[in-house]
């Protein structure tokens, strides 16, 4: 759970491609897929920030947690709103970078030029809806994890086909690791703590600390000194791992949706 100078993931990332215009039942006019009014500067500039940082009261919540998302993920290629619904109100706004590395999201569903994307802040399990063109390039991101918390097991996945199983230690029972569906966020090489040369944070935040080390409670992925961990139900949140497990990890693109149960 830290947040300092950072090194991004992206060499993972299968080429940038160009953001497919979906077809579906309704028309041309239909309101899910309007283009938003344009937002001033002023106005967006209102909007709270979407970041590990954030919490923001009374947003939409990820419809499905425990589905499969799409392979679709995009990057923030400018300062983005994010609205409740396909052409509806806006309540946040996604920066261009995470925690120092460049911000991108897993599409969990699609609307025309509309995105339905997972969101960093507080509470856990935002989810919202970005207008495409213009401000976001997308890639396809054929990577996906999960994390069994019963078995102390995460599982990478390439196309649906495992790359490996491997043993993690998890979060106290006072301090559990949050289920969920959330994603890679961004990509840390640590200065501060020793516990960890490198830090991969998560979207997800510690439903029991609000704060830890200083920084807002996130949730990452990290190694530990010894890997007596491994196994166990020893952190305050995060998911320990051994060493050859984050070198994996690391290989991962930003935005790999990372489903826990």
């Amino acid at each position: 759970m830290a947040t300092t100078a950072s090194r991004t993931v992206l060499s993972a990332l299968i080429g940038l491609v160009s953001v497919a215009l979906l077809t579906s039942g309704c028309s041309a006019e239909a309101p899910a897929q309007a283009a938003p009014a344009e937002l001033g500067t002023a106005e967006t500039a209102v909007l709270p920030d979407l970041n590990t940082f954030g919490k923001i009261e009374n947003a939409p919540l990820d419809p499905a947690p425990t589905a499969k998302a799409t392979d679709k993920v995009f990057k923030v290629t400018k300062e983005l709103p994010v609205y409740d619904k396909p052409g509806g109100k806006p309540f946040g706004k996604l920066p261009t970078v995470q925690v120092g590395s460049p911000t991108w999201v897993p599409v969990i569903a699609e609307q025309g030029d509309w995105a339905q994307v997972l969101l960093p802040a507080r509470p856990n399990g935002l989810a919202g809806w970005i207008h495409t063109p213009g401000s976001t390039e997308s890639a396809r991101n054929p990577y996906t994890v999960t994390v069994n918390l019963a078995n102390y097991s995460l599982e990478i996945f390439k196309d649906g086909a495992s790359q490996g199983t491997h043993k993690v230690g998890i979060g106290k029972a006072e301090f559990p690791t949050p289920k969920g569906r959330h994603y890679l966020m961004a990509s840390i090489e640590e200065t501060k703590n020793t516990y960890s040369k490198y830090v991969l944070p998560l979207s997800a935040h510690s439903d029991s600390h609000e704060t830890f080390g200083g920084g807002p409670g996130t949730v990452a992925l990290h190694t530990w000194p010894t890997n007596e961990h491994i196994g166990k139900s020893t952190s305050d949140g995060c998911i320990r791992v051994a060493p050859e497990t984050l070198t994996k990890l690391m290989d991962l693109p930003l935005g790999t949706v990372i489903s826990i149960t």
